[in-house]
């Protein structure tokens, strides 16, 4: 079972070598492949992630012209695995790589999607204000609203999972948002998901891209997947 890691970056050089190091640990003995979707940053995250390519061998990078968003990055991404799994999860260190060996084996008991999740019993965010976890869980009611398959997915609005490649084979995601895994569900072909508590934590370094912008066409593209368009 070959496992390609999917990490969508816009300006995250400074938090690279550390997720890398991070990652390799934690899939040492897997058979593994790291893809780095690079929308262009500033900063040079595409030099440092060639260099870090160099240095560590299986890292491909994918540097794209403009800034095209995440959920388009990890469909770049997925079109460029050789994994028969495939995990997608941020740059920022919020998301452990720690957790990767205990999603690989929940996919090898047979669960087909395998969600990280803030909101069941041992999850957590920390550092967050109470607006942005009003607009968190806002995101996720909506999509509990629009969609009942997902009822039984407590955080919907993870972008930290593991789907096994037959989840979306032949499946056109659309999704150019900054969450994709709703879409997934909604599309996918799956019987058995499941969820895995982590702690979410502040950033060590750079700042949050999410803006306003992204929650609007997020609930935009959600009464859009529900219509069918």
């Amino acid at each position: 079972m070959k496992v390609s890691v999917i990490v969508p970056t816009y300006k995250e050089k400074d938090n690279l070598p550390e997720l890398i190091d991070r990652i390799f640990k934690a899939l040492k003995g897997y058979d593994f492949e790291v893809i780095i979707v690079d929308d262009n940053s500033p900063d040079g995250t595409a030099g440092g992630a060639r260099g870090l390519s160099k240095i560590y061998g299986n890292i491909k990078v994918i540097e794209r012209p403009v800034k095209l968003g995440l959920a388009s990055a990890i469909r770049d991404g997925i079109s460029n695995a050789d994994g028969d799994v495939i995990v997608c999860k941020d740059a920022d260190l919020q998301h452990p790589p720690e957790l990767l060996p205990k999603m690989i084996e929940k996919a090898k008991e047979g669960y087909e999607v395998v969600i990280a999740s803030r909101y069941i019993d041992g999850g957590k965010i920390e550092g967050w204000s109470a607006f942005r976890k009003f607009i968190s869980k806002s995101a996720i009611l909506l999509a509990h609203i629009l969609f009942p398959k997902m009822r039984a997915v407590k955080d919907v609005a993870s972008g930290f999972f593991l789907l096994k490649r037959g989840v979306i084979s032949g499946t056109q995601l659309n999704s150019t948002g900054y969450k994709i895994i709703p879409e997934v569900l909604v599309k996918g072909k799956y019987e058995r998901v499941t969820e895995i508590p982590y702690v979410f934590k502040p950033r060590k370094r750079g700042k949050s891209k999410l803006s306003l912008k992204d929650v609007i066409s997020y609930a935009v593209f959600l009464l859009k997947l529900k219509l069918g368009k």
